[in-house]
């Protein structure tokens, strides 16, 4: 059995205070931003519900603090901040808090490397060990005797382990990068390899991007982080962010801190990430901003303060299914694509779009390992501007099941040996709660399946002629996982 995915997160916390800090904007924008703000749209949504506050989104998804840039006609048409960027000393996100941009750390990544393409001093297409002299890859059978190039690489179609990283806290011993791709201490994460052939498919490896980034110090004989700032970052005009692990030269009070789910802190206030290309880089949603609208300009021939037109397009086109381009994902939503790249560090997540046509586009970042109101903003920015294909908010409507019915699903049911899902009825309404979790709510839409409002997840129950339960289904983004009763 597949292990299931879920995570049920709702924890208890206490949101002392909310506070927003933006920029001066005028009274049509103002307007914009107070929609937005006082819709928040949930991608599940319950017929009939009340609009409720980016406050109230705040505290449901106990989230400390978030930041948001919206991009329109290929300007940033406002920017903001929410909350506090750490709790406990009541520091308030501003425009200028830098948070962990995690996996967003990918797609600036590509663009440094694509610069040493454009620049004639890397082939996107030749065997990447040609270029690496501080460490060699390892291949071995399974990679059935084909090499791996940059764009394998950059495209996550090198058929490589090792999706991502867990960082490190400051107490401990922080690896060099040969000793993460190696695997060997003080690294913890294993050695980066093959899992099969390159070129068959797009799988994601956060492995591959650290070799991505060797090649770049190798190349250059620059630290990874200075050659990222003075040949991408500073042209870009990102002059806040920096790949530096951890940030020096950077006020504290500028840093946001991380948070878990139930509030408590990030040890050390957030993890250190010498896997620089693929989880390392510290910005703010104003100079990624910054980046998208660059590449909206340079996409179009009208820039190219980095990239020329020919490397951009190159940059957005799946190189070999349909989304995954060079370090961003491709989507064609309602006739409209984005190029876009979603980031989940510990005690961090983040998302932004960019449109190919019309300079649109949205960045969210928050202080908190719970993401769920990172989609709920970017629906209500979408709808407010008519962002075509990002508002992905579906309303659906309740039925009525007896108390006898409800309370025959409640109950133990193993999804694994060791992951029990507990199903509980409260009045009318059944919760549901994974081990070591707390209980979340679900909502019937027909008398046997409910769904969850929180992320796009579904609780199947299925009975015999009895009325028996014999199993229950678990869905996430429709992928089933199913429980059988403990008796």
């Amino acid at each position: 059995m597949k292990t299931v995915r879920i995570v049920f997160i709702l924890a208890s916390l206490l949101f002392l205070q909310f506070k927003s800090y933006a920029q001066a904007v005028d009274p049509a924008v103002a307007d914009k931003i107070s929609q937005v703000e006082n819709n928040m749209l949930k991608s599940i949504r319950i017929e009939g519900d009340a609009p409720y506050s980016i406050q109230q989104d705040m505290q449901d998804n106990h989230v400390y603090g978030v930041s948001i840039a919206v991009i329109h006609n290929y300007k940033i048409e406002w920017a903001k901040g929410y909350g506090y960027a750490d709790d406990s000393l009541k520091i308030p996100v501003t425009v200028q808090t830098l948070f962990q941009a995690a996996s967003l750390s990918k797609s600036l990544n590509a663009v440094g490397v694509l610069k040493l393409v454009q620049d004639k001093k890397l082939d996107l297409y030749a065997d990447i060990n040609n270029y690496l002299t501080s460490w060699k890859f390892p291949y071995d059978s399974l990679s059935k005797g084909k090499k791996i190039s940059t764009a394998n690489l950059l495209s996550h179609t090198a058929g490589l382990n090792l999706h991502g990283f867990e960082g490190y806290s400051s107490t401990h011993a922080i690896p060099t990068v040969v000793e993460i791709l190696n695997g060997t201490k003080p690294a913890n994460s294993p050695a980066i390899k093959s899992a099969y052939a390159p070129g068959l498919k797009s799988e994601y490896s956060g492995g591959g991007i650290v070799i991505s980034q060797m090649i770049v110090m190798d190349i250059t004989h620059e630290p990874y982080d200075k050659y990222m700032y003075a040949n991408v970052l500073k042209p870009l005009g990102m002059t806040s962010s920096t790949y530096t692990q951890p940030p020096v030269n950077v006020k504290p009070a500028l840093l946001a801190t991380g948070y878990r789910p139930n509030g408590k802190e990030i040890p050390g206030k957030f993890h250190i990430y010498p896997e620089q290309a693929a989880a390392g880089l510290w910005t703010n949603p104003t100079d990624l901003a910054k980046y998208i609208i660059e590449t909206q300009l340079a996409y179009e021939g009208k820039s190219s303060k980095v990239l020329n037109q020919q490397m951009t397009k190159l940059r957005l086109t799946p190189y070999i299914d349909s989304q995954a381009a060079l370090g961003t994902f491709v989507t064609d939503m309602d006739s409209t694509k984005y190029f876009s790249h979603s980031g989940a560090n510990e005690g961090f997540r983040c998302i932004y779009y960019g449109s190919f046509e019309g300079g649109n586009g949205v960045v969210v970042m928050v202080n908190s390992d719970n993401g769920n109101i990172n989609n709920d903003i970017v629906n209500s920015v979408a709808k407010v501007y008519g962002f075509k294909g990002l508002n992905i908010s579906v309303t659906r409507k309740l039925v009525n099941v007896d108390d006898a019915t409800l309370q025959s699903y409640t109950g133990k049911y193993a999804i694994t040996p060791k992951l029990i899902a507990t199903v509980a009825k409260q009045g009318d309404q059944l919760t549901v709660e994974l081990t070591n979790q707390v209980p979340i709510k679900i909502y019937p839409e027909t008398k046997n399946k409910f769904f969850i409002k929180e992320f796009n997840g579904e609780v199947e129950f299925v009975t015999d002629d009895k009325g028996q339960v014999t199993k229950t289904i678990f869905y996430e983004n429709g992928h089933p996982n199913e429980a059988l009763p403990v008796k």
